[in-house]
């Protein structure tokens, strides 16, 4: 890469010497300037410069590929390392650097993404991505779930999913921004019926141009190849009656049409008539009239079974029914439930074939086989996770990891509605923006927003973990952070366009709220270091005295007036950043707070008598305390308790 650089920087200098107007030494007798007199010179000097720069180019592309793929296997081998840990404390502390390199392979796979030129490409980048962010939290639950349990078949078998997929993901990444494709994937084999029909009218209208430019079986096998994809929607049971008619109908007379069209053709080539010329152009308005009305009846038999499908599935049932005979180890009706949820599933993954054949576009095209995929994976991960929390009905892991679980459901649905909205735009020709969740200037700017928000996430991780190790749940240290936490988490879900934080107002408020907690959590600190008689009491007081600059600075900035999208992403850039920075404070201080407590409880005594100071404290989450709380729970709290706690704080 240096020795590139030198050579496009001399390339660059033998130019601007050669066209140097102040170097010549006798001007032109009609005072017209001369540029250069070397032309040679120029040209040989131009092409070195061009060919260096795009070695420089050539070699910085290979040096992502290279980081991508150095990070990728730094996450593997921790992954094999979270696999084989069989202690809590091993595995909190592989996971912290785990989360670490998640975050660094984000980044560079968002830049990556960025830079990408193809559509479905990018697409594919995404949707890996957005595998790889979800399962980071399934693998945490999974993985407390199957150390807390590590008898239990159905927990290891919800462990091994997750780390299966996560590993898929990685390896579709590496394929993409290497360019190389698996097991000799038949780019074809992708092909959807909208696409097919797209190909198929361009050869029938280029008849009008050149009769022979192709032979007439070309046209009989595309035509055939499309009809055979259409009997996805003939041969599926949610497919009406009447759309079933209708599909079968057009592709009756698609036949007919081209049989006419193929004769019309081969006497064209024949006797050049006027006549003959007419009934070809006609032959061909009869054939791509034909294959638009059995798109639009393709396209409406989709579209209406994915809207039915997604109101009739909004309520949630199966899975909160789940939830509570899980909690009651009801193996009966846990089995009864899990039979409904596979109906369930096998209906999503239907819908999503469907749409995909009438997605209209690569990348739209592309989400619909990831949300397919998506249903395929979740929905046994969901039963193995609900049989776990049967057999384990006190589990307070387990009942987390199906909430986390169920979660990962719950969004793909959404998601799905955005899907339906954006397909139906693309065939009614509002083929132009995709909907945006934040209103930011660049699709750069919202990757560092996506970036930042899987920080805070993997911060509001580690915090949860340390609010775990308390024994005394009704501390107010504790009910402070968990309240604090809960409202990182929805800061993160924004990012992600989910949670309760519909807008950047939304946003700014709830920082806003955030600063003011974090002010009352230091006055907290301080109240428990006036009980301290012990070496750590200087430490705590320093660490805690940087909690209240860095939540003023947090309120300035949410309450802080700005007009116009740069300077609106710039205020979110900035709330979530010191959001960050609070977090990553709460995240050392916990543990040292901890440290004290356990001294104290040892019969150190480093705590003067005093009056309990965590009375007559209001309550901001649900968890309440019981004594297998400390061993089973230090990872990532419900997605119930962060919205319980958000909408609390919120009212206040």
């Amino acid at each position: 890469m240096s020795v590139a650089c030198i050579e496009a920087k001399r390339a660059g200098e033998t130019i601007a010497q050669l066209t140097d107007a102040a170097s010549l030494d006798h001007p032109e007798p009609d005072s017209h300037i001369t540029i250069f007199t070397d032309k040679t010179g120029v040209v040989k000097a131009a092409r070195l410069l061009l060919s260096s720069v795009t070695k420089v180019l050539v070699l910085a592309d290979r040096i992502v590929i290279k980081q991508i793929i150095t990070s990728r296997n730094k996450v593997l081998a921790t992954m094999e390392q979270l696999e084989k840990v069989s202690s809590f404390q091993e595995f909190v502390q592989i996971f912290s650097q785990f989360g670490n390199e998640m975050v660094e392979f984000a980044h560079l796979t968002g830049d990556r993404q960025n830079d990408l030129k193809d559509e479905k490409k990018k697409a594919r980048m995404a949707a890996s991505r957005a595998v790889l962010e979800k399962c980071t939290m399934m693998l945490l639950t999974a993985s407390k779930t199957c150390l807390r349990h590590p008898d239990c078949e159905s927990a290891r078998i919800n462990k091994d999913g997750v780390f299966h997929q996560m590993r898929l993901a990685l390896e579709q990444v590496i394929e993409i921004v290497t360019d190389s494709r698996s097991n000799g994937e038949d780019e074809l084999a992708s092909i959807s019926i909208y696409s097919g029909i797209r190909v198929f009218k361009n050869k029938v209208e280029g008849l009008r141009e050149n009769l022979y430019f192709l032979p007439k079986e070309n046209l009989s096998t595309m035509l055939e190849i499309i009809l055979e994809h259409t009997e996805d929607f003939t041969d599926s049971a949610y497919t009406s009656h009447e759309h079933r008619e209708h599909i079968l109908e057009l592709s009756k007379q698609a036949k007919m049409e081209l049989e006419q069209l193929v004769s019309v053709w081969m006497q064209a080539q024949n006797q050049k008539t006027t006549d003959l010329m007419e009934d070809l152009q006609v032959a061909i308005l009869k054939m791509c009239q034909c294959m638009n009305e059995l798109k639009r009846e393709l396209h409406s038999a989709a579209t209406s079974l994915a809207a039915d499908l997604l109101k009739y599935h909004t309520d949630h049932m199966v899975l909160k029914a789940l939830k509570i005979t899980g909690v009651e180890g009801n193996l009966e009706a846990i089995a009864e439930y899990t039979c409904k949820l596979s109906e369930q599933k096998e209906q999503l993954v239907e819908m999503c074939r469907l749409l995909r054949h009438v997605s209209g576009t690569e990348p739209l095209e592309v989400t619909c086989i990831h949300a397919e995929d998506t249903f395929q994976v979740t929905g046994p991960q969901i039963i193995s996770a609900a049989e776990t929390l049967a057999l384990h009905p006190s589990s307070k892991i387990a009942k987390e990891n199906l909430e986390v679980f169920c979660e990962a459901w719950e969004s793909q649905l959404s998601d799905m509605s955005t899907l339906l909205r954006e397909i139906n735009d693309v065939f009614e020709g509002r083929r132009g923006e995709k909907r945006v969740y934040l209103s930011l200037p660049r699709p750069g700017e919202q990757a560092k927003i996506a970036k930042l928000g899987l920080e805070l996430h993997l911060l509001t991780s580690d915090v949860d973990s340390e609010t775990e190790k308390w024994e005394d749940q009704e501390n107010k240290i504790v009910q402070h952070v968990q309240g604090m936490s809960s409202m990182a988490y929805s800061m993160y879900l924004f990012t992600r366009g989910e949670g309760l934080l519909k807008t950047t107002q939304d946003l700014f408020h709830q920082a806003e709220i955030f600063a003011t907690e974090g002010t009352k959590l230091a006055s907290a600190f301080h109240s428990f270091s006036d009980q301290l008689h012990d070496d750590g009491k200087p430490l705590l007081l320093l660490e805690a005295e940087k909690l209240i600059p860095v939540c003023q600075q947090l309120q300035i900035t949410a309450k802080a007036s700005v007009q116009g999208k740069s300077a609106t992403f710039t205020k979110v850039d900035a709330c979530i950043q010191k959001t960050r920075s609070v977090m990553t404070l709460l995240r050392q201080l916990l543990p040292l707070c901890c440290t004290l407590l356990r001294k104290n409880k040892a019969g150190n005594s480093c705590l003067k008598p005093a009056p309990p100071w965590t009375e007559n404290t209001v309550r901001t989450g649900t968890n309440a305390h019981c004594p297998e709380r400390t061993a089973e729970m230090f990872g990532i709290k419900s997605l119930e308790n962060h919205v319980t706690n958000m909408t609390f704080l919120e009212s206040k």
